[in-house]
């Protein structure tokens, strides 16, 4: 079987006269980062592998034209080795091309959260997740990377080793969380120095939670990721006022402009409050 490299090499080969340099360049470049981010073989990767992909890029706040274009390199990828009989299915077709109008994020608003909570609760390891990613709103591979003695208890603080751009902060927690968090501990059985780890002890893979996120908006009845309980986070602390350059430094965001959309949240929220006693 033909490995990785040299698959792409033959799909470059049989399009160099359609493609242009920038395309093969821009395509070889994400095509790599794909694979890489992956780590299977071409005939191994399933739509799931894309999407956390799709959401990894999406955590890294990459510009939505930037996310497009590189999903496009991996369903052109494999929609010419489908068309060459290298696989027998195409794990992007049912991945749909992230939109490019300047959209407000999605986020939970109160009563979606409470429900997503309570769903929850039946399992002390996804409830704890849950409530980590919105009490302290962080990245979901920064939270899959947080170790035990990377809390601190006294001051209701979490160090982030390597956030984005290998940048290091600290996040806070709310003292129902810590209880919650101290309570899973206590009661569970796998060593290991990670926070959230499989039965092996091993921390949990993104591409896991990614499913399990699917089916919590399965059963909730909207759709709930890791990223939207982040976005939840920060506006949520916009509609209570609290200043950018806090949400900024809770975030991690090396520019304020990235945090400033999360005013014009709570513009909207406040203006559909005003709406709704002026109605």
């Amino acid at each position: 079987m033909k490995t990785n490299d040299e698959v792409i090499r033959q799909f470059f080969a049989d399009n160099e006269a359609q493609f242009s340099s920038e395309t093969i360049r821009s395509y070889t470049i994400a095509l790599k980062q794909f694979f890489s981010f992956c780590d299977l073989t071409y005939d191994k990767v399933k739509a799931i592998h894309v999407r956390a992909w799709l959401a990894d890029m999406q955590e890294q706040e990459l510009k939505p034209r930037t996310v497009q274009l590189k999903l496009a390199a991996a369903k052109s990828f494999y929609r010419y080795c489908l068309e060459e009989h290298i696989i027998k299915k195409d794990p992007t077709t049912h991945v749909p091309t992230p939109q490019l109008e300047d959209s407000l994020p999605y986020y939970l608003d109160k009563k979606q959260l409470a429900q997503l909570m309570e769903y929850t609760m039946q399992w002390p390891r996804e409830r704890v997740l849950v409530e980590m990613l919105y009490t302290t709103g962080v990245r979901i591979s920064e939270l899959l990377n947080i170790k035990q003695e990377d809390i601190k208890w006294d001051t209701q603080q979490i160090w982030i080793r390597r956030g984005k751009g290998n940048k290091e902060r600290f996040v806070l927690f709310t003292t129902a969380c810590g209880a919650r968090l101290d309570e899973y501990l206590s009661t569970r059985t796998v060593d290991s120095p990670y926070l959230f780890v499989n039965p092996q002890g091993k921390p949990l893979s993104r591409v896991y939670v990614e499913q399990l996120f699917r089916k919590f908006s399965e059963a909730v009845g909207f759709k709930v990721t890791p990223h939207t309980l982040r976005h939840t986070f920060a506006a949520h602390l916009a509609e209570k006022d609290m200043p950018q350059s806090n949400i900024q430094e809770l975030l991690g965001h090396v520019n304020i402009n990235t945090t400033r959309i999360y005013t014009r949240l709570s513009e909207k929220a406040r203006k559909k409050q005003y709406d709704q006693y002026n109605n």
